[in-house]
C-alpha cells in the first residue's frame, strides 16, 4: 500500500515553455508489491501550459522498508515515455491552451515496475488539472453605438443610464475603467465605475435644456486597470464605443428671468404706486401666455398687488419706514394652457426713508441751577435723536425760540456736534423768590425739508455745596420746615386711604342689608290682652280689629257696644251651627275650635291664633269674665235680651247661672 505526496514546482519553465508540476509516490511496507500512485491528483498549470512529474516506490524491499521503484510517462497526444529518473512528467500537448475555451482537464498516469516487462506490476491515478486565468482578453463593447433618451427634467447628479463592455477574463483580469473622451457632451454628462457589476454610471453634471440642446454625443472608452505586459501583442486592452444623448422635451413651468427680486419704494407713498415689475416666459417651444399672483402666505403679502398680465407690483397701503423697513413677498407665474405648473420667485421691498419724523429730546431731563451759580456756567448738556435715517436725521441744529423775549437768565450754545449746552446769564438764583423756570428749545434736522420741534427744559433751583454738589431743593426744603419726612407722609396717606375704605365698606354694607320682614310694630299679628277686670268678652281686644283678618264676608260683620243696644235687628251671615247646652268652658273653647277650623273665612296660615283654657291647675284661679258664673254677683245679665239676636247666645248663657243661682 502506497501514501504519496507532491509538491509543485512554481513557474519553473523547460525547452516547450512547460511548466513542471512535482508528483512525488510514497511505497510503505506491506502486503502488496504493486505501484499505487495516490488517486485523484491535482495539479495546476499556468499560462495554458502543464507538465507534472511523478514518483513511485514499491513495497516489501530493503532499504527503510521498501525499494523505490521509478517510472517516467512524458504524455503528449496520448504517447508515452520511459524516463531514466522515478519521476513522471506531465507536459502539454498543444502549444496554447485557452482557459476561455476549456477550463478543467483529467489525466490517468499509470506506473508500471520492472522497466515495463512482462509479468511486472502496475498501478493508476488521475490528475485533475485546472487552467490558471491570465489577462489576454482585451474588453469588448457589444455595440459600435448606443443611443440614451435623457428627459430635460432630469436632476442635476442623478444617474440617466449604464454601459458594459464585456470581458471573457474572471477576476482582477477582467477589471476595467471607463472614461468619456470626448464629445460635446463631456461638459454636462460625467461616467464612473460600478466595482461589482463592472458598468459605467452615466450621471447627469448640468441641467438640460431641450429648447437650447435636444442631443449629445459621448466616446466612452472601456480599459483594464491590470495589464500583462507578455501579453501585449494581443492588441490594446481597451474599447471605445460612442453613445448619443437624446434629451426629451418635458413641459415646464415659467422660467423668472432672474432667480430673485429686490426693490424700493418710498414711505408715505400713495395706494397704487408701481414697485416694480417681474417677468416669466414659457420655456417649452409652445411658449404659452403666462399669469403673475401673489402667493398670500403671511399679511405683508396682502400688503401689495400685482398685475396678473405684465407682473407689475403696486402698493396696497401706506408705508412707515419707521414701523416695518422691509417687505418680504413670493411672487409665482403659472401657464394659462396648464396652470398646474407653478414658478415662485421671492421679491423683497425695502422701504426708502422720507423726512417725516422731527427730531426730539433723547430723554427727559432734570436740569438743577444752584443758587450760587456764576455767569456762563453749564449746568446741562442736552442730545437729540430723530426717527428718521442718517440722511434726514443729524447734523442737529439747537437754539432758544426766537418767539420769545430774550432769557435774562439762561441761554443756549450749540456745540456743532449734535449737542447743546445750557449756561447761565446771571449770578445768584433764590429758591424763595423763584424756584422753578422752564426754557423752550427748538431743534431741528438736516433734512429735505428740514423739520424741527420744540420741547421745553424744567431747571430747579436748588441749595449746593461749595464743589457743586447738590445739597436740597425748593420741594425737599418745604418737605423739611412742614417737620414731616417723605416716610412719614406716604404712612400718613396710608392711613387716609385706610380709613376711606373702612367708610366706603361700612356705608356699602348698610345699603346691601336686608329688609326686616316685619318693618313695624303694626304688623305684629299677636296681641297680648291683660285682662284686670272682670266682664266685657271680646270688647276687651281693642288693639286691633279682629274682622280684617277675616275674609270680606266675614269683614262685613259689626261690632257692637256693650253699654249701648245695637240698632242692627236682621241676623247675622255667619251663625254657629251649635248651641251651649251646658256651662263648661272647656266644651264650648273646644266646639269654637272645632267651628274655626271648619270656618273657610278663617284668616291666613301665618297669623296666630291662641286658644287656651285659663284657671286650670292655678291656685290664683282665672279673673276671666267667663268664669264669674261660679262666683256669687250681684250683678244682673237680663239687660243682654235687650240686644237683639246677636246677643241671643250670650244671654241665654248668663241668663241660666242667674237661674241656678237663685235656685
Amino acid at each position: 500500500m502506497f501514501q504519496c505526496t507532491y509538491v509543485p514546482k512554481a513557474h519553473q519553465q523547460d525547452a516547450y515553455g512547460a511548466v513542471e508540476i512535482q508528483h512525488t509516490v510514497c511505497g510503505l511496507d506491506g502486503e502488496s508489491s504493486t505501484p499505487n500512485p495516490t488517486d485523484n491528483f491535482h495539479g495546476f498549470a499556468s499560462y495554458q501550459t502543464s507538465t507534472a512529474q511523478s514518483q513511485g516506490r514499491e513495497a516489501g524491499e530493503e532499504g527503510g522498508g521498501g525499494r523505490e521503484i521509478t517510472q517516467q510517462g512524458k504524455i503528449i497526444l496520448g504517447r508515452s515515455s520511459r524516463p531514466k529518473t522515478g519521476q513522471g512528467v506531465i507536459r502539454t500537448a498543444l502549444h496554447n491552451m485557452d482557459r476561455e475555451a476549456r477550463e478543467h482537464y483529467s489525466v490517468v498516469i499509470q506506473a508500471k515496475d520492472m522497466a515495463g516487462q512482462v509479468g511486472g506490476l502496475s498501478g493508476s491515478t488521475t490528475v485533475n488539472i485546472t487552467l490558471t486565468d491570465v489577462n489576454d482578453n482585451p474588453p469588448r463593447f457589444p455595440q459600435k453605438h448606443y443611443q440614451l433618451y435623457v428627459p430635460e427634467s432630469a436632476q442635476v447628479g442623478s444617474a440617466v443610464g449604464k454601459i458594459k463592455a464585456n470581458d471573457a477574463d474572471a477576476g482582477s483580469n477582467a477589471d476595467m475603467k471607463y472614461t468619456i473622451i470626448n464629445g460635446d457632451g463631456s461638459g454636462v454628462f460625467s461616467i464612473s465605475t460600478d466595482k461589482e457589476t463592472r458598468e459605467g454610471i452615466i450621471s447627469l453634471k448640468k441641467p438640460l435644456n431641450y429648447e437650447k440642446k435636444k442631443s449629445y454625443t459621448l466616446n466612452i472608452e472601456g480599459a483594464n486597470t491590470h495589464l500583462d505586459f507578455r501579453f501585449s501583442h494581443l492588441g490594446p486592452f481597451k474599447d471605445v464605443t460612442m453613445l448619443k444623448i437624446i434629451v426629451g422635451d418635458v413641459d415646464e413651468p415659467p422660467l423668472f428671468s432672474m432667480p430673485s427680486y429686490v426693490m424700493e419704494v418710498y414711505e408715505n407713498a400713495k395706494i397704487g404706486t408701481v414697485v416694480g415689475t417681474v417677468a416669466a416666459q414659457d420655456p417649452d417651444s409652445a411658449n404659452s401666455l403666462v399669469r403673475y399672483f401673489i402667493d398670500h402666505n403671511t399679511e405683508e403679502d396682502r400688503y401689495f398687488i400685482i398685475d396678473a398680465n405684465t407682473g407689475t407690483i403696486k402698493t396696497a397701503k401706506i408705508f412707515d419706514r419707521e414701523e416695518t423697513p422691509w417687505y418680504n413677498i413670493t411672487v409665482a407665474a403659472s401657464e394659462i394652457d396648464n396652470p398646474g405648473l407653478l414658478s415662485h420667485v421671492p421679491v423683497d421691498i425695502r422701504i426708502l426713508d422720507v423726512n417725516d419724523n422731527p427730531p426730539e429730546l433723547a430723554r427727559e431731563y432734570d436740569v438743577v441751577v444752584c443758587e450760587n451759580a456764576k455767569p456762563g456756567q453749564v449746568i446741562q448738556t442736552i442730545s437729540a435723536t430723530d426717527k428718521d435715517n442718517s440722511a434726514n436725521g443729524p447734523r442737529f441744529h439747537y437754539s432758544l425760540d426766537e418767539g420769545l423775549s430774550l432769557n435774562p437768565n439762561f441761554t443756549l450754545r450749540d456745540n456743532e456736534d449734535n449737542t447743546a449746552s445750557i449756561l447761565t446769564r446771571r449770578r445768584r438764583f433764590s429758591r424763595t423768590t423763584q424756584d422753578v423756570y422752564y426754557l423752550p428749545i427748538l431743534i431741528s434736522d438736516s433734512g429735505i425739508p428740514s423739520l424741527s420741534s420744540s420741547s421745553t427744559l424744567t431747571i430747579r433751583v436748588c441749595a449746593c455745596e461749595r464743589d457743586g454738589r447738590v445739597r436740597t431743593c425748593h420741594a425737599e426744603a418745604f418737605l423739611s420746615s412742614a417737620g414731616l419726612s417723605t416716610g412719614a407722609l406716604i404712612a400718613i396717606l396710608l392711613c387716609v386711604i385706610i380709613l376711606l375704605a373702612i367708610v366706603v365698606l361700612f356705608i356699602t354694607l348698610r345699603r346691601s342689608k336686608k329688609e326686616p320682614l316685619i318693618i313695624s310694630e303694626e304688623d305684629v299679628r299677636e296681641n297680648v290682652v291683660t285682662y284686670d277686670d272682670e266682664g266685657g268678652g271680646e270688647e276687651d281686644t281693642e288693639a286691633f280689629d279682629i274682622t280684617a283678618l277675616r275674609n270680606p264676608s266675614a269683614a262685613e260683620e259689626l261690632k257692637y257696644r256693650r253699654d249701648v243696644r245695637p240698632d242692627v235687628k236682621h241676623a247675622p251671615r255667619h251663625q254657629p251651627s251649635s248651641s251651649l247646652n251646658s256651662i263648661d268652658v272647656h266644651e264650648f273653647i273646644k266646639q269654637r275650635l272645632a267651628e274655626a277650623d271648619l270656618d273657610p273665612s278663617v284668616p291666613p296660615y301665618d297669623s296666630i291664633q291662641t286658644y287656651a283654657y285659663e284657671g286650670h291647675r292655678s291656685e290664683a284661679g282665672s279673673i276671666s269674665s267667663l268664669d264669674s258664673v261660679t262666683t256669687h254677683s250681684d250683678q244682673d245679665y237680663n239687660y243682654l235680651g235687650d240686644w237683639g239676636p246677636e246677643f241671643k247666645k250670650l244671654a241665654e248663657l248668663y241668663g241660666e247661672i242667674e237661674s241656678e243661682r237663685t235656685t
